[in-house]
């Protein structure tokens, strides 16, 4: 018993370690999108249903031929022990060349951790088959609730306990120090089903009557339930993670909750009571819808506030989906097909996120999706269990509450059609790929005031005014008294006292081009942009590039990668600055303000030179990381607020970070700068190995 517990725990523990480690690893070669994290949790999924699929496998084919069983596994695990250790090779980074990154991504998660992920995946129902076997008379269901619980401390532990103490290499080995030591559990696991009884594992647990295979429609219910909470799943966690950050404690949060509904739901029936559940679904489904209502609203609720409730919404959805779906699990001797049902609806909902939403979407619509196919899967399910009088009442009452139902269901659906629509007005384009939404909006259309935005989710990333005597000025975040408009009016070559001269700076993310209006002619301007999207509609329906008196550049790919390579081949020490504005939404890229990523600028820089970082954001302050970073590096840093006509929504605060003391003190005395609120900076030393963001978040 002990063995075949610790040996699924730990399995469990190292599958969901697995996923964080190696997303972290390679989210900054990607961007740093959100979707870098959907299409690892779809690999992971096809992964976990390719070792259902082989654990099913064994056990069907094989179910009288114990070593032959034992043989194929052991056999697999060793050979898998030749892909260790896991860490990623620096040989799959991308070049900013391909088709596509999703295709890179699972390239890179295939030779890197795809036969261990594969072989440690079919270890929950293949040791329980096991298990079955060896202890008879004892149901192995609530071993599928340990191997949750293993999950859950991978999970919990890895943004607590892992990342703040080891460094990414060590976490890999460590990791595969861990599978070796699963690899000899599992072979003790095998020796004591060789030594157990050979009957099948069907008599394991006598349930007279019910040792037959599920009807049809079960099998049907088992995948589009696990569908539809894998959907709520990986669409709550891109709902947080564009507002915020991709990093890992904002994955783990919502996936823990998610295995929480697994271990409730498999551990008894008694914990899945349908009147509590639904009711809680429906209400924190409710503040959720409520909660998207608010995205263009005057205020803006907590950060804290919007996670909980978004998390309430997929807890409880996920509950209901999870407990209805065992309440139709079927007899032991079909546990391994109903594993796979499981796993096989859990990839339907991945692929669903990461491959469909964002050739048919236009916007990000999925939660949208999963929230009413949860209202319809939850009703049949109701309807169905009524029409068995499972719940034990009245026909009546049961008309009356499918009634109810039906009402809610609709008023749900008004309300997520009602932010579509908010979302789509006075938009004249909107599209999508794998690093987000964006759309371009019209106001004051025949006017001398009609002016073109870009929005990345609800976040402006520009605006410029179409008339003519307007359209070549710099506005929102890049105004004259913006830290661009007082870096350029004081900077070396340009106006701090030294002749005029041509200037070079880069821009890492080019929204739509508007730092362009600073280039005066002989200026060469070099834009870093990982999402063609954004180039496209920069050139197509705006104008900077375009009317750029200097010499515009754009160069497609990640700008860290990117300055990575041009530092290699010797192109350093070429700015005069380089302007960090590359948030996704209000999600920032944390590995664009890490110690390595700070290193990178200032090795570009002139020495004179100023890194300026845009910090503008909802929900975090990013003013003490940035701080740290450049007192550390032996630069001053210094703020430039800016709120143009006391209006918020082109407001703007930068930090401006530099050795050259005159360009300071110039612009201090046109009293451009803005005292920092504490003297000194709280320590947030952000590297590429760690980054807390809890202790950014805002919490005014």
């Amino acid at each position: 018993m002990f063995a075949f517990v610790l040996a699924i725990f730990l399995s469990a523990f190292l599958l969901f370690q697995v996923q964080l480690i190696v997303a972290r690893y390679i989210l900054p070669w990607f961007g740093g999108s959100p979707a870098v994290w959907a299409t690892c949790m779809l690999f992971f999924q096809a992964g976990l249903l390719a070792g259902y699929a082989y654990a099913h496998g064994l056990a069907t084919w094989f179910r009288g031929r114990p070593r032959l069983q034992a043989g194929i596994h052991l056999a697999v695990l060793a050979l898998s022990l030749l892909c260790l250790p896991i860490t990623p090779p620096e040989s799959l980074k991308p070049t900013g060349a391909e088709i596509s990154p999703v295709l890179g991504i699972v390239r890179l998660l295939a030779v890197t951790v795809g036969l261990p992920y594969v072989a440690i995946s079919a270890s929950g129902p293949l040791l329980q088959h096991w298990f079955g076997a060896v202890a008879t008379g004892r149901s192995p269901y609530r071993l599928y609730a340990v191997s949750n619980f293993g999950s859950l401390l991978g999970l919990l532990t890895y943004p607590v306990l892992i990342e703040p103490f080891f460094r990414l290499g060590t976490q890999t080995g460590l990791w595969s120090i861990g599978y070796g030591v699963y690899g000899l559990l599992a072979a003790v696991c095998a020796r004591a089903f060789l030594k157990s009884s050979p009957a099948s594992p069907a008599s394991a647990v006598p349930e007279a009557g019910d040792n037959v295979p599920a009807p049809a429609a079960d099998r049907v219910l088992w995948v589009a339930l696990s569908a539809c909470g894998s959907l709520l799943l990986l669409a709550t966690t891109n709902r947080i993670c564009q507002d915020v950050a991709v990093v890992p404690f904002l994955w783990a949060l919502p996936l823990s909750l998610y295995l929480v509904t697994f271990i409730v739901a498999f551990d008894g029936p008694r914990w899945y009571w349908r009147p509590f559940w639904i009711a809680f679904a429906a209400v924190s489904i409710g503040a959720a819808v409520w909660l998207m209502n608010q995205d263009f609203g005057e205020g803006e609720t907590h950060v804290t506030i919007q996670i909980a409730i978004y998390a309430a919404a997929m807890f409880s959805a996920c509950m209901v989906c999870h407990g209805e779906m065992t309440r139709l699990k079927p007899h032991p001797r079909y546990l391994t097909g109903f594993y796979l049902a499981v796993a096989f609806g859990g990839v339907l909902g991945g692929a669903f996120v990461s491959l469909a939403a964002p050739r048919i979407f236009s916007g990000y619509w999925e939660l949208h999706a999963g929230l009413v196919a949860f209202a319809l899967l939850a009703g049949a399910c109701l309807w169905r269990g009524g029409r068995r009088s499972e719940i034990g009442v009245s026909p009546r009452l049961r008309a009356g509450g499918a009634v109810a139902w039906i009402g809610a269901t609709g008023a749900m659906m008004f309300s997520l059609h009602a932010h579509y629509t908010e979302v789509r007005d006075g938009a004249i384009q909107m599209v999508r790929n794998f690093y987000g939404v964006l759309g371009v909006y019209e106001g004051y259309v025949d006017t001398e005031d009609h002016y073109r935005a870009l929005f990345h989710g609800r976040i402006s990333h520009g605006r410029q005014y179409l008339d003519e005597q307007f359209r070549y000025w710099p506005y929102t975040y890049y105004g004259e008294n913006s830290g661009p408009g007082v870096f350029f009016r004081n900077c070396p070559g340009r106006g701090g006292g030294e002749s005029p001269r041509p200037l070079r700076y880069g821009v890492v993310g080019l929204g739509i081009g508007t730092l362009a209006a600073y280039a005066h002619a002989g200026d060469e301007v070099r834009f870093y942009e990982i999402n063609p999207q954004v180039e496209e509609l920069a050139r197509s329906r705006f104008t900077y590039l375009d009317d750029c008196d200097g010499t515009p550049v754009v160069v497609l790919g990640d700008a860290r990668i990117t300055l990575q390579r041009e530092a290699a081949g010797g192109e350093e020490g070429r700015f005069d600055a380089i302007f960090v504005d590359a948030f996704s939404g209000d999600s920032i890229p944390m590995h664009l303000l890490t110690l390595e990523a700070f290193e990178l600028y200032f090795r570009h820089l002139r020495p004179d030179g100023a890194l300026l970082v845009h910090i503008s954001n909802l929900h975090l302050d990013l003013s003490d990381p940035v701080r740290t970073l450049a007192r550390e590096l032996g630069r001053e840093a210094v703020q430039i607020d800016n709120y143009p006509d006391n209006n918020d929504e082109n407001a703007s605060r930068w930090v401006l970070v530099t050795k050259n003391r005159a360009l300071i003190d110039a612009a201090e005395a046109e009293g451009a700068l803005t005292p920092w609120e504490t003297e000194s900076p709280r320590e947030m030393r952000w590297t590429d190995d760690y980054s807390n963001l809890l202790q950014a978040i805002a919490w005014d």
